[in-house]
């Protein structure tokens, strides 16, 4: 009876209906499709059928591989040659700064092992800097009077 009185006050959307599973929201449905959206285009989507290229997508054009030399470019391109090109590009540009990452590695994994023969370590290079910068502080000091 306490439910009952309780349910008056609640807002119509907020209510309960009989029969309905409370946990399925029938505010959120999804319209269906309708039937022109079932079939099938017959015609693509315009597009436009060519781009005239500016200078720095001819380079990418020459520097992916798509022509050999600039006059070899046509005056309009297809702007999916051109997107091609620029993904050649960065998976080339990728594949170059992995290189120069693991030569960088090489690098200084055979400048730690030249620096450990002549017995030099980080700790020593500061504790040298450190007693030099005393020294000029010491000197300092007592040249000032």
């Amino acid at each position: 009876m306490a439910v009952k009185l309780l349910g008056r006050n609640i807002p119509s959307v907020l209510r309960v209906t009989k029969g309905v599973d409370p946990k399925i929201s029938r505010r959120l449905c999804v319209k269906p499709p309708e039937e022109s959206q079932l079939q099938p285009r017959s015609q693509p989507p315009l597009r436009v059928p060519g781009h005239k290229p500016t200078d720095w997508e001819k380079r990418f054009l020459l520097w992916a591989g798509h022509f050999k030399k600039t006059e070899d470019i046509p005056e309009t391109v297809s702007i999916e040659t051109i997107r091609a090109a620029k993904t050649t590009l960065r998976v080339k540009f990728s594949y170059a700064m992995i290189a120069l990452t693991i030569l960088g590695c090489i690098i200084m994994v055979i400048r730690g092992k030249q620096a450990i023969k002549r017995r030099e370590s980080l700790t020593s290079v500061n504790l040298e800097k450190k007693a030099q910068w005393r020294e000029e502080a010491t000197q300092n000091t007592s040249a000032k009077p």
